[in-house]
């Protein structure tokens, strides 16, 4: 039997790819390895290789380069680990690749008979989509602006050595250069539907020691920081209004009070004091939990006792938490910015908001919390779509059809 070496690289692998390296990993056929930075974890039938990485200061070259010359770093990493994978005879079939770190920049030269696939997240643009999206904070003139656009630099050219790419979502597909779209094809992670699922019987621990449970009056938000980019500051706007019309009302609130995008606030404070500082006069703060970083069974019981799940982006990458709390027959309130209104469609699987919009959005949580019975087909409605467009079954077999495709053997 021929056996196909697989190779996954991703510094926080298996991030994107944990849904399609273990299935690769559990059939015969394939061996599946991975290189990875300290962070990387591994999974079962995956050999990881990980290289040591310490964050630097700023070089002295110019602005434009600095973030490059990172990338460069990673880039003579992952040329290390792949000397050592050739010295135990290991050549890869094919390489699944993030590049935008920078690790997809020596893979043509170091292994030119492979078959590369780019995961193409996001193509920086200066103005409109996440960079320039929001005036509240826009900090940086034309200078700021090159820098965004030469961020792109390695993304570009992993495309140029890449022999197909991949984009979780059309929008975002549409914001490489149209040279490299025809090439890009638009497949989903996916979501593992057997494991987030509805739970009416489902409870939470809020940290002042009470308890909720599915049918209470509880709307939720989740990112992986809590920051402008996931509209946290229009989401903490909302709230005084959704309280005092809801005194029975609880708010959970999952996510750290680091950056993941963007910037922190000019007076080097964190996002989430400064909006509890905003609104703390006019609204009972008793009543908003801060949970934090949760573990992924804290974070489906968040989903599962919603009554309202809100989730607020810059035009950017799309979260899983969203697609995860589709499946969780969550009731979406997002906000009317792309790539949300592709996954949510208004009216029908969810309901969409101007994002700049605070109070419009308070007076939709609180119409939710009023009349839930108005909004269970959107519910059940959304899981269904999840399902059918984006479940781990359909993604996965995508993903290594395109594989298999490229190698001859589909």
């Amino acid at each position: 039997m021929t056996v196909r070496t697989v190779l996954f690289i991703h510094n926080n692998f298996p991030a994107q790819y944990r849904h399609l390296a273990a299935t690769l990993a559990s059939r015969p056929g394939y061996r599946v390895v991975a290189f990875g930075s300290p962070t990387a974890r591994s999974i079962a039938g995956v050999q990881l290789l990980r290289y040591p990485w310490t964050p630097q200061p700023e070089s002295e070259g110019h602005s434009f380069g600095r973030r490059f010359n990172a990338e460069c770093r990673r880039a003579e990493e992952i040329m290390y680990l792949a000397t050592e994978l050739q010295a135990e005879g290991v050549e890869p079939d094919v390489i699944f690749v993030h590049p935008g770190w920078g690790e997809g920049l020596p893979l043509r030269p170091l292994f030119p008979n492979a078959k590369i696939i780019a995961f193409c997240e996001f193509y920086y643009h200066p103005v409109g989509k996440d960079v320039g999206f929001d005036q509240e904070f826009l900090r940086f003139g034309l200078d700021g602006e090159v820098r965004v656009h030469v961020r792109n630099a390695t993304m570009a050219m992993a495309l140029a050595d890449a022999d197909l790419g991949i984009a979780p979502t059309e929008w975002q597909r549409s914001l490489f250069p149209p040279i490299f779209q025809p090439n890009i094809e638009v497949v989903h992670d996916g979501i593992d539907v057997d494991a987030v699922r509805p739970n009416p019987d489902a409870t939470l621990i809020l940290p002042n020691g009470s308890q909720v449970r599915a049918g209470d009056k509880v709307v939720t938000y989740v990112a992986r920081n809590l920051e402008p980019y996931r509209g946290f500051h229009v989401f903490m706007r909302a709230l005084p209004r959704v309280l005092a019309a809801h005194p029975d009302a609880q708010v959970v609130i999952v996510g750290g009070s680091d950056v993941s995008y963007g910037a922190r606030p000019e007076d080097g404070s964190n996002w989430r004091d400064l909006f509890v500082r905003e609104i703390e006069a006019r609204a009972d703060l008793s009543r908003v939990h801060f949970m934090g970083v949760v573990p992924r069974p804290t974070f489906l019981d968040v989903l599962q006792v919603s009554a309202a799940h809100i989730y607020l982006t810059y035009p950017f990458v799309l979260s899983w938490s969203l697609t995860e709390a589709m499946a969780a027959e969550c009731l979406i309130i997002g906000s009317d910015t792309p790539p949300v209104r592709e996954a949510i469609a208004h009216g029908q699987t969810g309901l969409l908001v101007p994002f700049f919009e605070p109070d419009l959005l308070g007076d939709t949580i609180i119409r939710a919390l009023d009349r839930p019975d108005l909004f269970w087909h959107m519910k059940r409605a959304a899981r269904e779509v999840v399902v059918r467009r984006y479940s781990v079954a359909k993604c996965v077999a995508r993903q290594i059809e395109l594989m298999e495709s490229l190698l001859g053997t589909h």
